[in-house]
């Protein structure tokens, strides 16, 4: 009564599975992580952080496999506005950082959120023993 069906279905994938590109977990925290951290360079810049802008900067190279690009504008905006972004940009990135368990990252990411709630404050950093 039915005829079998004679020609392959459209909605069949597993003929091509390597057509689209898949990343693993790793990889897609990775770019995360270099994202944030990328972000917090450029605010980091332009508050004029010197040191604090080269050892992100050494961050995002490790993860990106190149040197990262250094902000080059200014956006204007007042230094409390500046410091609140880069606490936050420095929160998110110490997540990504916990949870793909890179050490280095998250105290740099821990160390610069420190500085930036110090600034905000008004208290210096003291450093310990």
């Amino acid at each position: 009564m039915y005829e079998p069906i004679r020609t392959k279905s459209v909605h069949t994938t597993t003929d091509t599975p390597a057509a689209f590109p898949h990343r693993s977990r790793e990889e897609e925290l990775d770019i995360q992580l270099a994202g944030h951290l990328s972000a917090l360079l450029a605010v980091t810049d332009e508050l004029g952080d010197g040191d604090g802008g080269e050892l992100i900067a050494r961050q995002v190279a490790r993860l990106r496999g190149a040197p990262p690009a250094r902000h080059a504008g200014l956006s204007g905006a007042p230094s409390e506005a500046l410091h609140r972004k880069a606490h936050a940009l420095a929160g998110r990135a110490l997540v990504v950082a916990a949870s793909r368990a890179d050490t280095a990252a998250a105290i740099l990411a821990a160390e610069r959120m420190d500085a930036h709630t110090a600034a905000l404050t008004g208290h210096p950093l003291v450093a310990a023993p």
